[in-house]
């Protein structure tokens, strides 16, 4: 019993041993087997509480909600734009609300911004600028200055005299029968010399340029340009300071030629505003055909000077060229020493006037043009036209010295009257007629 215990426990192995009769014997070797293990059992793992359960969950949800809102907002932008274009409209729009909101809390004028980067810009885009809130507009008549310039216009019962005057600091003007249509002799040369740099800042008209001096072009008159007929061209930039300068009528007619001829000019000069402004022939224009008004002058300097015709880099060219006018006689002997004026003049006889921009010493600024219809060569316009000028520039003085507020009164000193003899000397100084010169026509 106990050997069959002891095969059950262990494999036995068998031997083939060789016998004398040749024959093999085989012989099985059994290794003990093993004793299967039990499984493992594994630890017991802890649930997570509702806090981590509540984290997962919300971080799983957000995860997918963006990838749905990435699908979406693509699928939108390809099958709806308009919707999308839209709704980006309305944010932008909002956006600057916002900023215009904090700009204006800080006190940043956005327009201003605006006007000074466009004034850089072609006159095309220049010409946008006129929109801006810094723009000057006529507000009310400067009655009192209108009857001082009226009083002195009685007093020349054989001259008809036109007039208009704009404050450039507060747009206020005087409106002296400046409607009124009138010869407009060599002052046709002002809006002639704004479309010749109009077309400048348009690329038509290049400053060097050569521009040749025909036979169909050279004119009689005011101007040094018909003696040199030896000389073919001038360039461009030479030829309209030449123009304004010394009033030169050949080098007027050759711009006038460049710029496409007397009707286009025309069309521009009613596109600007111009009602009475017209070319009808080539200088010099003795029978006084071209028209103009003190008022189309006056409209077409305030145009200038707020950069809405012209750049400002040409408008600072132009009215540095209309500082070196020649002729002085009308205009600028009623300002006084440190004034600067930007003026051309216009004579042919019958009509004189004179128009321009004035610089104050004090930094006021104001436009005033002057026409006057009179008998042939009457100095009588001349003397007119310089005490107006006077008139002017001595009443804005005295209003802009007054204070704003009355200050309070106080004892004054009684102050000696003047003598006989100064107040002799005082109604002589009065009574003496501003220095005329005579010159001749341009």
């Amino acid at each position: 019993m106990s050997r069959k215990n002891s095969r059950r426990s262990s494999r036995s192995h068998i031997s083939l041993v060789p016998q004398p009769t040749n024959v093999t014997t085989l012989t099985v070797v059994a290794e003990p087997i093993a004793p299967t293990q039990a499984p493992r059992q594994r630890k017991p793992t802890r649930e997570p509480n509702w806090v981590t359960k509540s984290l997962l969950y919300t971080l799983r949800v957000g995860i997918l909600g963006a990838g749905l809102a990435v699908i979406a907002g693509t699928t939108l932008t390809v099958f709806a734009p308009t919707r999308f274009l839209s709704s980006q409209a309305s944010t932008s729009k909002g956006q600057e609300k916002s900023t215009a909101q904090k700009t204006a809390a800080v006190g940043i004028k956005p327009q201003e911004a605006i006007a000074k980067f466009v004034s850089t810009l072609t006159p095309q885009d220049s010409q946008a600028d006129s929109s801006a809130s810094n723009q000057i507009q006529l507000t009310e008549e400067l009655i009192p200055l209108k009857q001082k310039l009226a009083n002195l216009d009685k007093k020349q019962a054989k001259i008809e005299t036109q007039a208009f005057f704009i404050d450039l600091d507060n747009g206020k003007y005087v409106n002296l029968a400046g409607d009124t249509p009138i010869s407009a002799a060599s002052l046709i040369k002002i809006p002639i010399a704004i479309a010749f740099f109009q077309d400048v800042d348009a690329g038509k008209i290049k400053l060097n340029e050569k521009l040749p001096m025909g036979k169909d072009v050279i004119a009689s008159g005011s101007g040094d340009m018909q003696y040199q007929q030896g000389q073919k061209s001038f360039t461009a930039l030479e030829t309209v300071t030449k123009m304004i300068a010394i009033s030169d009528n050949t080098a007027t007619n050759m711009l006038i030629k460049r710029m496409g001829g007397k009707a286009v000019l025309d069309q521009r000069f009613q596109a600007w505003g111009l009602t009475h402004t017209q070319i009808h022939n080539l200088l010099p224009d003795l029978e006084g055909t071209n028209m103009t008004s003190s008022k189309d002058l006056a409209t077409v300097l305030l145009k200038v000077n707020q950069g809405e015709l012209i750049s400002l880099k040409s408008r600072d060219r132009l009215l540095g060229i209309m500082q070196e006018t020649k002729t002085r006689t009308l205009l600028p002997p009623g300002l006084e020493s440190g004034a600067i004026i930007s003026h051309k003049t216009g004579d042919i006889g019958t009509v004189l006037g004179d128009a321009g921009i004035i610089d104050m010493p004090s930094g006021k600024r104001y436009i005033q043009a002057i026409i006057a219809k009179r008998p042939y060569n009457d100095i009588a316009a001349r003397t007119l036209i310089q005490d107006m000028s006077r008139a002017t520039y001595q009443h804005l003085k005295a209003t802009e010295s007054i204070p704003a507020t009355k200050p309070p009164s106080v004892p004054t000193k009684v102050v000696a009257s003047p003598s006989s003899e100064q107040k002799k000397l005082d109604s002589k100084k009065a009574m003496t007629p501003a220095t005329s010169i005579l010159k001749k026509p341009d």
